[in-house]
């Protein structure tokens, strides 16, 4: 798009300068289209273009011009034909261009020819002129043309930025050039959210420049906005500005994190990822994937969730912190997890925020922390009695039976300064494995030892070990030390309540040895009275031994030690503060005191080792009861520029007489030990580096005032000694607050020291924790080891979703609603918790989880539920009280927690009371909503029952086993207050019948208990039908037509088809619902159980084919599919192998008639919808002789399956008939020679296709049933027996209601036509009349109505009588007049009407005519033949005698009997139809009687007949017969008609005035006229014959069916 600045206007009336082109849009001001402008118009200027032999510029432009000076251009002709042209020379019409050049130019071929044109500008406008040049051939005109610079900018319509997410950008960059030659300056306006980077600046001319739009959406939106790019100096005004269009959609975003490992169905494991449980130390990875599944990528940001962080950071490591994920891609995060702290649960929670989304997503991390498992295989090693000199060694187990290394230590000196040593004396332990252990005891006095030695373990609670051994000399034989006496000491010792230990309350305790001789080392806490005894734990008991029985801090020990030393470690040569524990000196020696807290004397004795670098002087002696004595332990290095480091021991046992020796032996030694550290480097000599590891740099005790402890690892990584020391002068508050064992000691190359620490936690206590330093290798300018230990009493901190108050919906009474609510752990550390309710409450709402254990940082979902119990508004208070996992429960936080809820009255109902469900085909079903709305305040959960009814009388349902037929998806369920939830429910009906449900609500709680009882919430109505199909009318033709429609009714079975048609359909019928191939044999099926007879009479061979037609209607509410299904559209193809190849009789008949296609239908299958009629059209072609059997399947599509057997007896010639009366003899006999039973016409002859009709007479003789079978005999044929059953009854007497019933004569036929059949252009108004009963020698009269529906077509139609004819769209009135006999008789006779087309009927009078002239021509004319006439004279006469040939051809074809010429024949007799009309009278009076018998023996039949009622004598037939003029068929006269019928009818049916004619004809006559009527006929006078009325035309027809006309004084036309 060009958009170009607009310069002044300065065109006038006089004005030069040409208006735009077509291709210049004026239109817009703002967005100039020019596709002449700027370079394009340049181009086109300089490009050149041939017309008719010449080759030229199509435009001169000038752009760089001044006002009032020349600018010349030149033009350049070229000839580029092969001739020279002459070109007449058009100059510029206006004078500011100009040119110097001859008006005739000639060019030679190949020649150029230049042409100067001269501008000469006056003012600054645009100008337009023109210069042509004229040729031979024609013309070639140049345009001139001067322009104004203007400023154009080239930009965009529209810009179409990418997708983008809410609250995220994208961006696109467009083209921004300046077409003109003028430098302008631009800039943007446009508004959120679409921003220009940069959005203004300046363009030279010419220039191209990249604008880039960034999209920053804040809604969800489709965003159109138009930007405005100002430019030029007029930046305000509209014709210097452009615009583009930018579009954009966005889009929330939405990321999901997921679980790889998760299965999808479990929503609750995709946001957890599970590490389990992991060795302290070790790391564990684990992934999840950050998916993205909007149309637009997302930016995230992937953090921990606030709150609950430990001090140090957390154990678990995520790489992904942030970034953005594609549509449709994800991301892979990787988490570390690496724990710290043994047997604890570490909860963290990732939270995944998105810019613009509508949520967050959360991942919550957890694993556990486990740690080795180690034990021994025994407790205790006794090695017995070793003599002075001799070693003994033992071994024993350790096991390891977690899965995590267990790093071990023996708190044992094993390099000579002690009689026991265990090897290897530290390492470590794989997982699942043990560690052959190889202790030796090696003694060097001849006394008892006894040392319990700990096993260090690293993460775990330290193990002991008793060592025990008794040294013999020759000289000294102590008693021997075994390890059932370690069990009686310790069970004296947590037995003694005497305060104080000498020898003689030893001596005075009973001989335990009897006692416990069974007891273990193992079960001291087994004792019966060890349970008020403070049990100590294996941390306790070794800080105990470690500290030589002194601990200030141990709360459990009850009572002094028995000995201690002081100190208890030794530093040579290191400066260090002094404690009362530790003593530093830099001299070779440093003393040491033991204490005797007993109230025996002791014996002290040093183990002494061999080349030893310290040494313990005196090495033994004795102290009295509760004295010290002091020791010189002296530092003698040897090597020097070395560490050493030791565990001095000693041993203090009760010293006694020899001969007490036996007695005193039962008080185990006692031991203990001095740790000492030395080195022996010259002043000014550098000290090792030392090269070593401290694990973990930080040690975190539980933040509770309790007493707990902690391990740490020093690893020894060189390969030189290492000494280490605790310095705790600079911290005094750490030293009082943790102590760590051993303070100083010394590694090996390799080897390492596990810590053990001590920490009771404090309000007072830093907390970013203290910071231990160890000096190693007595370095004091080198940097220390530093260890952090936090020992802090940390604050219990429990936080409560919705600030502590939790809101229930409004819940019906008596239902429950349920609530989820959590709590989070915001402690470092694992917490117990309970909830208390009051008992009031109790009954209102409940919580589950109530109690349990929550870890720390972890959120803990609790389902509360609300239970109202009346309607109002509750506020309640449960209490959360919480305390540490390992107190007691002593000290309890509480918090409160505020429930609000209100109760209200819920109810549910339908949209609509009663529900009415459409029909639905039995074996189908139909799906529908019921739509169940809840007005109430609160959610009610519901439940719904169905009851089934079943409204059709004539089916009978038992409840209990009859299946509902209404399914309902939801039977229970919630629906929110003030919502509609629509119930899908099916419909499959089981039968055919009206169906009633009424369906019931039953509130229910949560729990699915019933809370109320049930109500009406709506009934259901519907309807299960079968697709039905009925005959309503039939119609026959060809050999059937003179067939009246009643007989052809018999023929075809149609009351039996109509009844079938309309039954109820058979389960094993909608086994195959839609018309298909279902048998295994051509026919008959064997699926189909109704059969019929379709009978289509007997017409001569060859004769014309019998047509009928049947009118099928639906007379349903569905549509219906039907099909004739023929033997080949039943039987399923079998495969080759399964066919017989033997064909039945049945077989070879069909075969027959399907090859020669007898029998035919048209349509075979359609489709009718509900009240819809079609004609099917039925042939059969009498080209065979015999009688033939079609079996055709008739299918209704989800309905009645019936076979019709076509059936057609081919009789051509004339039938005698014979009724066999020797049975009637016999009858007459039998009843004392009395007729009873007698036949009028016993024989005669049926001509070929045509009925006859049989009368009998039944006189009963007795009132009994009589029943008798006649034979009737055919010539030349088979015989028939046909069955009478007569029943005689008493004769009547005046006022008795007895009557005649002649029940054969009903007949179900639709007696009135609805639909014309496809052809038929006129019929009645009623196709059968039923006179009822009349009194003999009677008349009575009906209407009728003959009716032409054709718009075109004028037909003619006869009722055996003189033509008469009816107009286009005409009804005629007929009036049939019925006068009966003076017998009682039961009439069915039958009227014809032929109708004729007025145009074939013509046409047939023309060709009758026309062969009715041949015949005369061929009688009187004949042709000369003589040669000698002339040619002229035999030409005529030979075109004379073609006619006659072909006239002679139409009269064989009329006179001719064979099939063929009838066929060709019906040409003209196409248009004839038969309509016949049955005149039934069904009871008649069977005894003539007079008018008031009549009157009182049927009072009730008087007043249907059109005339009155009156005797008549016998009346001779008149050859004359009159008629009425037809009516008009204006609509007046139809509506003359039905005015005059109705006032008749109703005159008629006045009793009154019927009565008072009754009174007329009782009075006198006082005159009469000449031609009195005739007197009532005698009984023994002949009746005259019924009589019947045509249009026009008033018939009567007598008792034998004849119709003698008679003159009503109406003309005929």
């Amino acid at each position: 798009m060009l958009a170009e600045a607009r310069g002044p206007d300065l065109q006038g009336p006089g004005s030069p300068c040409y208006p735009p082109t077509a291709g210049e849009d004026t239109e817009d001001p703002v967005n100039q289209h020019r596709p002449q402008g700027g370079e394009r118009q340049r181009r086109i200027s300089s490009r050149k273009t041939g017309f008719l032999g010449l080759e030229t510029r199509p435009e001169l432009l000038w752009e760089d011009w001044d006002q009032g000076k020349d600018s010349t251009k030149t033009l350049v002709l070229k000839n580029t034909h092969d001739k020279i042209q002459r070109l007449h020379l058009r100059p510029p019409e206006t004078k500011f261009f100009t040119i110097l050049c001859p008006e005739i130019i000639f060019l030679s071929p190949g020649l150029s020819f230049s042409i100067l044109i001269t501008f000469r500008p006056l003012q600054r406008y645009e100008y337009e002129d023109s210069i042509g040049f004229q040729g031979k051939e024609g013309s070639v005109v140049v345009r001139l043309r001067a322009t104004v610079p203007r400023l154009a900018l080239e930009v965009p319509d529209s810009v179409l930025l990418p997708v983008c997410a809410v609250q995220h950008s994208s961006h696109i960059t467009f083209p921004l050039k300046n077409a003109s030659k003028l430098q302008t300056s631009f800039k943007w306006d446009c508004g959120a959210p679409f921003q220009f980077s940069p959005d203004q600046g300046l363009l030279k001319p010419g220039q191209e420049f990249h604008i880039t739009v960034v999209f920053r959406p804040q809604e969800a939106l489709v965003h159109r906005q138009r930007a405005y790019c100002r430019f030029g100096e007029e930046e305000d005004k509209a014709e210097s500005c452009c615009t583009v269009l930018l579009q954009g959609l966005g889009k929330y975003p939405y990321l999901q994190l997921r679980n790889p490992a998760a299965k999808e169905e479990n929503e609750q494991e995709a946001s957890v990822l599970h590490f389990g449980s992991v060795a302290v130390g070790q790391s564990l990875q684990k992934h999840f994937d950050i998916f993205n599944p909007s149309a637009v990528t997302s930016s995230f940001s992937l953090s921990r969730l606030s709150g609950g962080v430990p001090l140090f950071g957390s154990e678990f490591l995520c790489d992904v912190t942030g970034g953005e994920v594609a549509p449709g891609g994800s991301l892979r995060a990787t988490v570390t997890f690496s724990p710290a702290v043994v047997d604890t649960v570490s909860v963290e929670y990732l939270s995944l925020k998105c810019r613009g989304a509508l949520n967050e997503d959360q991942l919550k991390l957890t694993g556990s922390c486990i740690g080795p498992k180690l034990s021994l295989s025994t407790s205790v090693l006794d090695f017995g009695c070793v003599d002075d000199g001799e070693a003994c060694t033992q071994t024993l187990e350790l096991v390891n039976s977690s899965p995590v290394e267990g790093v071990y230590q023996w708190d044992l000196d094993c390099s000579g300064h002690s009689v026991f040593s265990i090897q290897p004396a530290s390492g470590a332990v794989q997982p699942h494995s043990q560690t052959t252990l190889t202790a030796v005891y090696r003694p060097t006095r001849p006394i008892a030892h006894h040392r319990r030695v700990a096993c260090v373990i690293l993460h775990r609670d330290h193990l002991f070990l008793d060592l025990i051994g008794t040294c013999h000399s020759e000289l000294q034989k102590p008693a021997i030390l075994k390890p059932e006496h370690l069990v009686l000491y310790k069970l004296h010792w947590y037995r003694s309540q005497i305060p104080q230990n000498t020898p003689g309350a030893m001596e005075q305790e009973p001989s335990a040895d009897q006692q416990d001789q069974h007891c273990t080392l193992e079960e001291p806490n087994q004792r019966p009275d060890s349970s008020t005894v403070v049990q100590k734990t294996p941390m306790e008991e070794f800080y105990q031994f470690s500290l030589g029985g002194i601990d200030p801090v141990s709360s459990s020990s009850s009572s002094s030690p028995h000995v201690s030393v002081s100190p208890r470690e030794l530093l040579f040569n290191h400066k260090m503060s002094s404690s009362s524990f530790l003593s530093t000196s830099s001299a070779s020696s440093q003393s040491v005191s033991i204490t005797n807290y007993t109230r025996g004397k002791l014996s002290l004795v040093w183990t002494e080792a061999q080349d030893s670098q310290f040494t313990v002087s005196p090495s033994s002696c004795d102290l009295a009861p509760l004295k010290s004595t002091s020791f010189r332990v002296t530092y003698d290095p040897k090597p020097l520029n070395t560490f050493h480091g030791t565990q001095l021991e000693c041993f203090a046992f009760y010293k006694m007489e020899d001969h007490h020796i036996g007695v005193r032996v039962l008080c185990p030694p006692w031991c203990v030990t001095v740790r000492v550290i030395g080195h022996s480097f010259s002043p000014g000599k550098e000290h090792f580096i030392p090269c070593c590891s401290l694990k973990p740099p930080q040690v975190v005790f539980p933040g509770i005032n309790a007493v707990s402890y902690q391990t740490a690892l020093l690893q020894n990584c060189g390969e030189l000694p290492l000494t280490f020391c605790l310095d705790v002068s600079s911290n005094p508050a750490m030293a009082k607050s943790v102590s760590v064992i051993p303070n100083c000691g010394l590694i090996q190359p390799g080897l390492h020291q596990i810590f053990t620490l001590r920490s009771t936690p404090t309000v007072e206590s830093p907390k970013q924790g203290f910071c231990l330093k160890l000096q190693l290798n007595a370095a004091k300018h080198r940097p220390a080891k530093e260890l952090t230990v936090v020992s802090v009493v940390e604050k219990l901190c429990v936080s409560l979703e919705g600030e502590g108050t939790l809101y229930f919906q409004p819940t019906a009474v008596g239902s429950r609603t349920r609530r989820s609510h959590h709590i989070r752990n915001l402690s470092p550390l694992p917490l117990r918790f309970q909830w208390s309710i009051q008992q009031r409450d109790r009954e209102l709402i409940s919580v589950e989880p109530d109690a349990g254990e929550i870890h720390p940082n972890e959120i803990l979902i609790q389902t509360w539920s609300f239970s109202p119990l009346a309607k109002k508004t509750y506020t309640l208070k449960p209490t959360l009280s919480f305390w540490p996992s390992r107190t007691d429960g002593a000290n309890k936080s509480l918090l409160t927690l505020t429930v609000e809820g209100m109760g209200s009255n819920g109810f549910i109902e339908a949209k609509k009371a009663v529900l009415d469900v459409k029909e639905t085909l039995v074996g189908n079903y139909r799906s529908f909503e019921i739509p169940l709305v809840n007005n109430s305040l609160c959610s009610v959960s519901f439940q719904l029952s169905v009851q089934q009814t079943i409204l059709d009388e004539e089916l009978v349902s038992d409840p209990e086993t009859e299946p509902c037929a209404l399914q309902l998806d939801c039977e229970r369920g919630t629906i929110a207050s003030r919502c509609t939830l629509l119930l899908q429910s099916t419909f499959r009906p089981h039968r055919r019948g009206q169906y009633s449900w009424k369906i019931s609500d039953q509130t229910t709680e949560d729990s699915g208990l019933e809370s109320s009882s049930s109500k009406a919430v709506c009934e259901v109505r519907a309807k299960g039908v079968f697709t039905t199909l009925q005959v309503t009318g039939v119609c026959g033709g060809g050999s059937l037509g003179t067939l009246s429609r009643m007989h052809l009714w018999q023929l075809f079975s149609l009351d039996s088809l109509n009844r079938h048609l309309l039954s109820n359909t058979s389960s094993a019928e909608l086994i195959n619902r839609t018309p298909t191939k279902h048998s295994r044999r051509s026919g008959p099926s064997h699926f189909t159980k109704v059969m019929l007879d379709f009978n289509f009479s007997a017409a001569p061979i060859r004769s014309e084919p019998s047509t009928f037609r049947l009118m099928f209607h639906n007379p349903g509410s569905v549509p219906v599919d039907w099909a004739f299904l023929f033997p080949e559209d039943q039987q399923i193809e079998l495969d080759y192998w399964e066919e017989t190849g033997v064909f039945s009789s049945t077989e070879l008949s069909q075969m027959k008639v399907q090859g020669n296609r007898l029998f035919s239908i048209s349509p075979r299958s359609a489709t009718l919808q509900p009240g819809q009629q079609r004609a099917v059209l039925f042939r059969y072609r009498h080209d065979s002789v015999g009688t033939n059997r079609f079996a055709v399947v008739l299918k209704l599509c989800n309905g009645r399956e019936i076979l019709g057997f076509v059936i057609y007896n081919a009789g051509s010639v004339p039938v005698h008939y014979e009724v066999d009366t020797a049975a009637l003899s016999q009858l007459q006999m039998d009843n004392f020679n009395h007729p009873v039973l007698c036949c009028l016409s016993p024989e005669g002859e049926v001509p070929a296709g045509e009925t006859a009709l049989l009368e009998w007479i039944f006189s009963p003789l007795e009132a009994k049933t009589y029943h008798m079978d006649v034979p009737i005999h055919i010539q030349d044929g088979d015989s028939t027996l046909v069955r009478f059953e007569g029943c005689g009854s008493v004769t009547p007497t005046l006022g008795s209601s007895n009557t005649l019933n002649c029940s054969d004569t009903k007949e179900s036929a639709p007696c009135v036509q609805r639909l014309p059949f496809p052809g038929q252009l006129v019929f009645l108004s009623a196709d059968r009349l039923s006179l009822g009963d009349i009194p003999v020698c009677s008349e009575t009269s009906r209407i009728l109505f003959l009716t032409n529906v054709s718009c075109t077509d004028t037909v003619h139609y006869t009722w055996d009588l003189p033509q008469t004819g009816a107009q286009q769209r005409e009804v005629h009135l007929c009036v049939v007049t019925f006068t009966s006999t003076k017998h009682p008789t039961v009439y069915q006779l039958e009227l014809i009407c032929q109708v004729f087309q007025e145009v074939a009927l013509t046409r047939y009078h023309k060709a009758l005519q026309h062969l009715e002239e041949e015949r005369r021509k061929e009688r009187d004319e004949f042709t000369i033949t003589d040669q000698k006439l002339s040619e002229p004279v035999a030409a005529s006469l030979f075109l004379l005698s073609v006619p006659v040939e072909v006239v002679y051809q139409r009269v064989q074809r009329v006179r001719g009997s064979s099939g063929g010429h009838r066929e060709k024949w019906q040409k003209y007799r196409g248009s004839q139809i038969h309509l016949s009309l049955l005149c039934c009278i069904w009871r008649l009076q069977h005894t003539p009687t007079g008018l008031l018998e009549y009157n009182t023996r049927f009072p009730d039949q008087l007043n249907k007949f059109h005339r009155c009622l009156r005797s008549v004598e016998p009346q001779k037939p008149e050859s004359a017969a009159g008629t009425m003029p037809g009516p008009s068929h204006i609509p007046e006269w139809d509506t003359s008609v039905h005015v005059l019928t109705t006032l008749l009818w109703n005159i008629v049916e006045d009793s009154a005035f019927v009565q008072s004619l009754f009174t007329l004809a009782c009075k006198p006559v006082d005159y009469k006229p000449t031609g009195a009527t005739p007197s009532p006929c005698p009984p023994s006078s002949p009746c005259p014959r019924p009589q019947a009325v045509s249009s026009g035309t008033e018939v009567t027809v007598d008792g034998a069916g004849t119709a003698p006309a008679r003159d009503t004084g109406q003309t005929t036309h």
